[in-house]
């Protein structure tokens, strides 16, 4: 059989209990209105994955392969490629051919932003990836490059100069 302290421990209990409940009820309902207006992020959200672009417009991933192997759930494919005189797309002397992330398997750690030595990679702020088809899910490096900047030059052309003759 219960003694008076029990019972008065346990009434005490419950209204603190309560107290906490309807002082948590009285206080202003935060919501976001998403659908009619955009959504506020924090600095540092983690969403869909940007490829940066250098102040000439070249790509800065130079297919060092550090993101791909800091990645915990292996979502991040890349075929590197070599840059050409003719050709020049990264600043490196290779360049990401292919560099495709799979979402459906990407965890947004971080991981692949941390490794990243030309901080060619970045988390931007869309995080509207939902899909029904999950082939919709990888997303290609078409797909996550920023576009080239307002008055970007690039490299010209190595000139080559003519071979001297044998005479």
């Amino acid at each position: 059989m219960p003694n008076i302290n029990e019972v008065l421990g346990s009434a005490a209990a419950i209204m603190k209990g309560m107290s906490v409940t309807i002082r948590e009820m009285m206080q202003p309902t935060i919501t976001d209105l998403y659908p009619d207006a955009p959504p506020e992020f924090q600095e540092r959200f983690r969403g869909k994955h940007v490829l940066q672009r250098d102040e000439n417009g070249l790509e800065k991933c130079v297919a060092c392969f550090l993101c791909a192997a800091a990645c915990p759930a292996n979502c991040i494919y890349i075929e590197a490629a070599e840059n050409t005189d003719a050709a020049r797309i990264s600043g490196g002397e290779r360049y990401a051919k292919v560099y495709n992330i799979d979402y459906s398997r990407c965890i947004f750690c971080g991981y692949c932003v941390e490794a990243c030595p030309t901080d060619a990679i970045t988390h931007g702020h869309g995080f509207e990836l939902a899909s029904y088809n999950t082939s919709t899910l990888v997303m290609r490096k078409q797909d996550m490059l920023t576009q080239i900047p307002q008055g970007a030059q690039f490299p010209l052309k190595a000139q080559i100069a003519p071979a001297p003759s044998g005479h």
